[in-house]
């Protein structure tokens, strides 16, 4: 591979091949990462309702407790 790239100007191996590999695998490359972002945004909003709920939870039970006091 290295003897492909050997004779090449520099501009065919920074830029054209960068190019050409963004619009062969772009698709795909796209729905990976779109994938992945979906994943976390996933994961985050579940952390998010699951720390809501102990939250909400934890807010009843103590007040619930503190009149059972009296």
């Amino acid at each position: 591979m290295r003897e492909i790239f050997a004779g090449l100007p520099w501009w065919v191996k920074w830029i054209a091949v960068p190019v050409i590999a963004l619009v062969v695998f772009g698709g795909l490359i796209a729905t990976v990462v779109g994938f992945v972002v979906l994943l976390l945004f996933k994961v985050l909003l579940f952390v998010a309702l699951v720390g809501g709920l102990i939250y909400v939870v934890r807010k009843f039970m103590s007040s619930s407790s503190s009149r059972g006091d009296w």
